[in-house]
């Protein structure tokens, strides 16, 4: 059975801010999955996905068939709804609109609101009781920012660490060494990525360096895996106070700075290349960026981060999926969701997303999900740096910070700029919210 992709009509957008109103008076009271009378027959789920690639569908629906095969008498159909751009105000407004979907992606960066803010249910009670799940496989690390008191409340189906694509053609051609060399000898640092990226560009007429997102309009995508290794971060531990002036900030948003604008090392926000055609000396990525790189036509490689001046922080970006606690078949969705994550199929969705499980971090598992990724490679950057990493850093209020953040922060992204009153800025805007 095939099923089209679902793209359906959504109301009319709310500010994300429209996050923090979802309390949990306004969900079910049952945080266990088990709200409202139990369906008369079998049902139809549906789960928000930030994804429309129909590689990552065939395996959603590879699974879903399976399941459906297995518990005709619970689900007849599971639909995977592409949401457009906005994903976090569109799910939004299902869920503020009481059309709240059975479950969802979320990404790590909303996941402490998400789970503080009573939208997801406990998976823990359906994972534990589903035959052959291995709940202690599940990688400590890697589910502590889905977890509360009570339980897991969201599954990081990717767990994906972030590593440096690199053109060794480019930076051969450019006379600059080889990063492995350095790894060896202990000087792969920030510092020496930033000369290589900038005297590639200046040679080859490329960009030098590209961060995992525009630095301009994701500022937490972009720059939190980079300032980790500064020591810094935008808050404090338990997210209630903006840190954007700390020391540690200051000098990493300078460097930053400077490399963008002074040493012309990395790409100016705006600015648009393409790793896999050539046009780009170094890149930092994920897993999922290795696609279609064995016909790239150019030698090149996938690292490990450097060392900054807090030390090597090994960083991982997830997507997690929850089932909604105001979504129409929570029990039903929290069973269908332990069959989605067991072992194995999380090794069919391996073939995608690097799975949170210790028994699927090995060679032969990620080779199918990267074949063009030798095993130095899937060694080295995805299963060492996984089982150590940190994973990128969200807020409880993420959905509140993340635009006036984003203005404040938008005085930076010229030659003159004044880092520090744009951190300043930014900090005040921040903890403006932080503090309410």
């Amino acid at each position: 059975m095939t099923r089209p992709i679902t793209r359906r009509a959504l109301l009319a957008a709310v500010p994300a801010a429209g996050l923090a109103g979802l309390t949990l008076a306004s969900c079910s009271t049952d945080n266990d999955g088990g709200g409202g009378d139990a369906p008369d027959g079998p049902v139809e789920l549906r789960m928000t996905v930030w994804s429309a690639n129909d590689g990552h569908h065939a395996i959603f629906n590879q699974i879903a068939d399976a399941y459906i095969e297995a518990n005709p008498d619970k689900v007849s159909a599971v639909s995977f709804e592409a949401l457009a751009d906005g994903y976090v105000d569109a799910l939004t407004t299902q869920i503020a609109g009481n059309e709240a979907p059975d479950m969802a992606w979320a990404m790590e960066s909303f996941a402490a609101q998400f789970v503080a803010a009573g939208v997801f249910t406990n998976l823990t009670p359906a994972f534990e009781a589903a035959e052959g799940y291995e709940y202690d496989d599940l990688i400590p690390g890697a589910i502590g920012l889905w977890s509360s008191d009570d339980g897991l409340h969201g599954y990081p189906f990717s767990n994906s660490p972030f590593g440096i694509y690199v053109n060794n053609d480019l930076l051969a051609a450019a006379g600059q060494p080889d990063p492995r060399d350095l790894i060896a000898s202990g000087d792969w640092t920030w510092d020496t990525l930033m000369e290589i990226a900038a005297a590639t560009a200046a040679s080859q007429g490329v960009a030098g360096f590209q961060p995992p997102a525009d630095a301009a309009t994701a500022w937490n995508d972009a720059l939190a895996p980079m300032w980790l290794s500064w020591g810094a971060s935008a808050w404090s531990e338990d997210g209630a106070t903006a840190t954007f002036t700390s020391e540690e900030m200051v000098e990493f948003f300078t460097w930053y700075h400077d490399q963008v604008y002074a040493n012309l090392a990395i790409i100016a926000p705006g600015e648009e290349y393409d790793f896999a055609t050539g046009q780009i000396a170094t890149r930092m990525s994920q897993l999922s960026a290795s696609t279609g790189l064995a016909e790239a036509g150019f030698a090149w490689d996938f690292l490990p981060l450097p060392e900054g001046p807090a030390g090597t922080v090994p960083v991982v970006g997830q997507g997690g999926v929850g089932v909604l606690t105001q979504g129409p078949n929570p029990e039903i969705a929290a069973d269908f969701l332990a069959f989605f994550t067991n072992p194995d199929n999380s090794r069919l969705l391996a073939q995608f997303f690097p799975p949170p499980r210790t028994s699927l971090l090995n060679v032969e598992t990620l080779a199918a999900a990267a074949p063009a990724l030798t095993e130095e490679q899937l060694q080295g950057t995805i299963i060492d740096q996984a089982s150590a990493a940190v994973t990128k850093p969200g807020n409880p209020k993420m959905s509140e910070i993340s635009d006036p953040v984003r203005i404040a922060l938008d005085a930076l992204w010229t030659a003159d700029a004044d880092v520090e009153a744009a951190l300043t800025a930014a900090n005040d805007a921040a903890q403006a919210l932080l503090g309410a």
